[in-house]
């Protein structure tokens, strides 16, 4: 049996709106050889099925069950804390949804959590009370502690970024779901049911993919079609199973 693969998104599949070169041919291969695959992303502003249609455009037909969100990850660990709870979210459909569909309430009346993902539309006043919520106690949870992200413009704040602000003012530090933590791959690899020896973790990260990888126990492929050059991988105390030049030169045995 061929080995399950997570892949990250940006800059192993896509660069921004663009296909990687060959990344649609191995996407097809995994398929027609029926290999048991997630998309892993730290984004937490769309849904599976909003994803799943931003990669069908740049040309790449992903199903939408094929992707895994960091706030997907973040929704499955605050089921793990408590059956039924309350939240005070700041975030998009691609983070509310699946809290609603753990059967959680989202409120502004005395919370339990404080659960931090991201939004094209910072409001200052939902800010201020997510610090004083924190600081009155409730329980400081973000998706993924990325500080900045790209856009058609150039890059944006991301969650790493807020959360950054929300701990200076409340002094509460977030638990941050989303890789480099080992959460994240673990939920990843028990909802496609497979263990992390019979897993490889490809990526173009060294500080969040690679790492999240060698931490979980999987193989791991680091590829140069990202922000990772060869000069800076010798840099690191860990090391991937295998460089390799893009996903298009993944075997697949």
């Amino acid at each position: 049996m061929s080995k399950s693969f997570l892949i990250d998104m940006d800059g192993v599949l896509v660069s921004g709106r663009t296909i990687i070169p060959g990344a649609d041919r191995f996407i097809k291969r995994l398929v027609d050889g029926k290999v048991n695959f997630l998309v892993l992303t730290n984004n937490p502003l769309y849904t599976q099925r909003d994803l799943a249609h931003r990669l069908k455009v740049a040309g790449l037909e992903i199903p939408a069950e094929n992707i895994f969100t960091s706030a997907m990850a973040t929704a499955r660990f605050l089921r793990s804390q408590k059956e039924r709870g309350t939240a005070f979210v700041i975030g998009e459909s691609g983070l509310t949804g699946p809290i609603h569909e753990i059967g959680w309430v989202m409120t502004d009346h005395n919370p339990e959590y404080v659960v931090l993902g991201e939004t094209l539309t910072y409001n200052f006043e939902l800010v201020t009370k997510a610090i004083r919520f924190v600081a009155a106690g409730a329980h400081f949870i973000a998706t993924n502690p990325d500080p900045a992200g790209p856009s058609e413009t150039g890059i944006v704040p991301a969650c790493g970024a807020l959360a950054a602000l929300i701990e200076s003012a409340s002094g509460m530090r977030p638990f941050f779901v989303g890789k480099p933590n080992p959460l994240m791959m673990r939920t990843a690899l028990k909802h496609l049911g497979v263990h992390s020896d019979d897993a490889i973790m490809v990526g173009d990260r060294m500080d969040t993919d690679i790492i999240a990888g060698v931490q979980s126990g999987l193989d791991t492929i680091l590829v140069l079609s990202g922000v990772t050059s060869r000069e800076l991988i010798k840099r690191y105390p860990y090391q991937p199973t295998q460089i390799l030049d893009s996903v298009a030169d993944i075997e697949i045995k």
